[in-house]
């Protein structure tokens, strides 16, 4: 197996004396401060400590340093630069519920400069998110418009993450007479084989919470897991940035731009885990999906944003006997409008509101019959967001968050495969 921590230690080294390599670099540093109360109506416990709750957050009243964030780089006048991300967070001020601090992100970049043709190369190398959220655009991998990103990225912050390198090239429309941008990425990676167990075993969860680079994940207590049944070899918290099988991943996209309107793209994930690899109660998760995005301008207020993705997940025994094969799907489509105000005048083109609303279905089928292991998911999930400019680097937010899902699995542990949740937070989120 890889070992993440010389890899890591390597890049944060590169990033920390990148400074010296050149007198020609700019530094900068980004990031966000987001400080919530939120008050939870769910299960005693959320999916970050174990529980069947879908929030993060546990049932009753919690204050937070919902997100602590930081985006270093170092640019370089011949196109490349380094970037290192660190995230922290403190969920429930008053208990030890969810500590937790480390890099996110760490890779190195070089952007090149348009040939005579217009066509661009990009070539990113380390670890990083593939290029799929339309949702998660601020500092730190934070998203602008929700303080809780969708069911679909939520997944992708918690289990997708890869150690790799991207290779992108664009055609600029502006150099070729075109009111459009074209571009192809292709990444190879290794370190995500378990991705895909969280998501079998406790579903589909609403969060900003992103998981630390080497940091393990609790799932719920289920039947499989005892002593002498099918999964009794797995540990009782999942790796997703593992190399189980020393095989390589890749992920691939497209996207067409329209100046000054939106976009629109479609990917496809395939990690090439072995699903009957494991090592130390960590197995490879055969995780594959497509997924596709629209990201529009309605008019100079209103916006739309909707994104789908769809895959399969398989792991099995020793015997390559299927112990959990999953197809599963989350979409959303979220309209955000932004406003003056009752007494603001428009002529300023400061428009200090901005509010949201996000729709989602989402669900998992479980395709096998392994005892003590029910996958299956249905649910909705609404989400309103408003959010005020106080200043240039202050914001307030008040969010409802609703999710109404259907878990079989929740019998389990004496739960109601039933379920409705419901989440009010008020934030001031501080972006510098």
């Amino acid at each position: 197996m890889i070992n993440q921590n010389i890899i890591t230690c390597c890049l944060v080294v590169f990033f920390l004396t990148s400074s010296h390599i050149s007198t020609a670099v700019e530094l900068k540093a980004h990031g966000i401060v987001d400080i919530r109360a939120s008050s939870t109506n769910s299960l005693d416990e959320g999916y970050l400590v174990g529980g069947q709750g879908k929030f993060g957050s546990n049932d009753g009243q919690q204050l937070s340093i919902a997100q602590a964030g930081v985006e270093l780089s170092a640019q370089w006048e011949n196109g490349f630069s380094a970037h290192g991300v660190l995230n922290a967070y403190l969920a429930g001020l008053e208990n030890d519920e969810d500590r937790a601090a480390g890099i996110t992100e760490a890779y190195i970049k070089y952007k090149g400069l348009p040939n005579a043709s217009g066509y661009r190369i990009q070539i990113k190398g380390g670890i990083f998110y593939p290029e799929i959220s339309l949702e998660n655009n601020a500092y730190a991998w934070a998203s602008k418009n929700t303080l809780n990103s969708s069911t679909l990225n939520t997944w992708l912050g918690e289990e997708i993450r890869v150690l790799g390198s991207e290779f992108k090239v664009t055609r600029l429309g502006r150099m070729n007479n075109d009111a459009f941008d074209l571009s192809l990425s292709a990444t190879a990676f290794i370190n995500n084989d378990p991705a895909g167990a969280l998501i079998a075993w406790h579903g589909w969860t609403m969060s900003s919470r992103q998981t630390l680079w080497g940091e393990a994940r609790e799932f719920p207590w289920f039947p499989a897991l005892a002593d002498g049944a099918p999964l009794a070899k797995q540990a009782d918290k999942s790796e997703p940035f593992l190399e189980i099988d020393d095989n390589a991943g890749y992920h691939v996209r497209a996207e067409w731009s329209l100046h000054g309107k939106g976009e629109l793209s479609a990917g496809y994930y395939d990690n090439k885990a072995i699903p009957y690899q494991e090592i130390d109660g960590q197995y490879g998760w055969r995780t594959r999906f497509y997924h596709l995005g629209a990201r529009w301008r309605i008019s100079k207020s209103l916006s739309l944003t909707a994104q789908y993705l769809s895959g399969s997940t398989l792991m099995q025994s020793p015997l390559k006997e299927d112990m959990v094969n999953n197809d599963y799907s989350s979409g959303f489509v979220s309209l955000t409008y932004q406003w003056q105000g009752f007494f603001g005048s428009e002529k300023s083109g400061n428009k200090k509101h901005k509010s949201t609303l996000r729709l989602e279905d989402f669900s998992v089928t479980d395709n096998d019959n392994t005892w003590g292991d029910n996958n299956n998911e249905d649910g909705q999930a609404l989400t309103l967001n408003h959010s005020y400019r106080l200043s240039k680097h202050w914001f307030l937010s008040a969010e409802f968050n609703y999710i109404d899902s259907h878990r079989p699995a929740r019998y389990y542990t004496y739960k109601p495969a039933d379920l409705v949740e419901k989440q009010l937070q008020l934030a001031a989120r501080y972006f510098f």
